[in-house]
């Protein structure tokens, strides 16, 4: 008994070090959205170049996924995430410092790099140290203690702004990331020192070329990553970058307005980050119905962005943001349904492969509004409400495509 009760709480203290790493990952995804105005300014930067500068970030994340699945199925998480750390730490310091575009891109490239493991070999670490009815409250609850970091980036970031400005912000933000880089090495552990008591022993490592045939042969594992491309790609439509420049240039409010609607994005997301878990396995009994069901939502939510949130009082303003949060909170069940659908031995890969097409979702969707709303300012010095109205437009269309295809899909529940 007391060896047991020494493990559940060596397993929560790897969750908290592993949630702090996560809390840096959301905030530097979102931050920009606060700064957008005070780095274009300094950076001289076009609509166009702040759409790439915070695209580039979510490009080499999904494109880092490719080598980092394999690597935290054989190296192990601990040392992927603590390597990674390192760079990201690097690139806030770097970015902190930018006098340029070009080396503010690198900065974000490192950023962009560091983060990438960090969800997917926590997830991997946790398939070991919880059982796989666990898994689903636990990824949940993961996710909503890294939202945390979302809100981080919104109105506490426009107050730190305000008071020190955006570099010294994010150069303290780097610091930070050196330290917690420190915890995980030194304290997180990949596995328990019995897992076959949690899994039933250990499988034999599967070759990286049968597992990604197995992964990508799977054509219910291409449906749920277009689910996850348009899902992720609306949400940081939002509030990875879009959303502050609108509420600001469209609605006029200040940055500290801005700041503070879009933490009522990121407390609905928390809220509903909690209770997805219990949705899925007490009401609808499925993880598929549940994220349908988000996404349905999130679809009727982001058409206000057409023109009817410019309608809306403040308050009734606020409640869209935060009830556009909990829409988004059904997407934690992409990580479930993964870890059902292949066996742990694998699940590092198809994890990190399932991320590629959620940050291809976030990359895309926000350089492409940048183009569109660049081309609008051509033609008049403002950007009128016409051309955020235009921008919106390829993420909401992607999404309802994305919720098409996946009720296609066939329903991977664990009971």
């Amino acid at each position: 008994m007391h060896e047991q009760d020494r493990l559940r709480r060596k397993r929560w203290m790897i969750f908290v070090i592993l949630a702090l790493a996560y809390i840096l990952v959301y905030f530097y995804r979102v931050s920009l959205a606060v700064v957008a105005a005070d780095v274009s300014r300094d950076l001289r930067l076009s609509p166009a170049q702040l759409g790439s500068l915070s695209s580039i970030l979510f490009y080499v994340y999904a494109a880092a996924q490719i080598p980092l699945g394999p690597m935290i199925d054989r190296l192990g998480s601990r040392v992927v995430i603590s390597g990674c750390g390192v760079l990201t730490a690097i690139g806030g310091i770097v970015f902190s410092q930018a006098g340029s575009l070009g080396t503010a891109m690198a900065g974000r490239v490192l950023i962009g790099i560091g983060t990438a493991s960090v969800l997917m070999a926590s997830l991997a670490i946790f398939s070991h140290w919880f059982t796989k009815q666990e898994f689903g409250r636990l990824s949940g609850f993961m996710v909503a203690v890294g939202n945390l970091g979302n809100l981080a980036g919104t109105a506490p970031l426009a107050l730190a702004v305000a008071l020190v400005g955006w570099r010294n912000s994010f150069l303290g933000i780097g610091i930070w990331q050196a330290v917690v880089t420190v915890l995980v090495f030194w304290l997180v552990r990949d596995r328990p020192p019995h897992d076959p008591a949690v899994h039933g022993g250990h499988p034999a490592p599967m070759g990286m070329v049968e597992a990604w045939k197995q992964i990508f042969g799977n054509r219910d594992f291409w449906l749920l990553s277009a689910a996850a491309f348009a899902w992720y790609g609306n949400y940081l439509a939002v509030q990875g970058l879009w959303g502050g420049p609108y509420l600001m240039e469209v609605l006029k409010l200040s940055r500290v307005q801005t700041g503070r609607m879009l933490m009522c994005t990121s407390l609905g997301f928390i809220v509903g980050s909690l209770f997805t878990d219990s949705i899925a396995r007490k009401v609808l009994h499925s993880y598929k119905k549940t994220l349908l069901f988000g996404l349905v939502g999130l679809l009727v939510l982001m058409a206000a962005f057409l023109g009817l949130a410019e309608m809306l009082p403040l308050p009734v303003l606020a409640a869209l943001f935060f009830m556009l949060g909990l829409a988004v909170s059904s997407g934690v069940m992409i990580y479930p349904i993964i870890r059902s659908m292949f066996p742990v031995r694998i699940v590092g890969t198809g994890l990190t492969s399932l991320n590629f097409f959620v940050l291809m979702g976030a990359a895309s969707m926000q350089q492409i509004m940048g183009v569109v709303i660049g081309s609008f300012k051509k033609m008049t010095p403002a950007l009128p409400a016409e051309a955020f109205h235009a921008a919106f437009l390829f993420p909401i269309a992607t999404l309802a495509v994305a919720i098409g295809l996946f009720a296609f899909a066939n329903d991977y529940w664990e009971k």
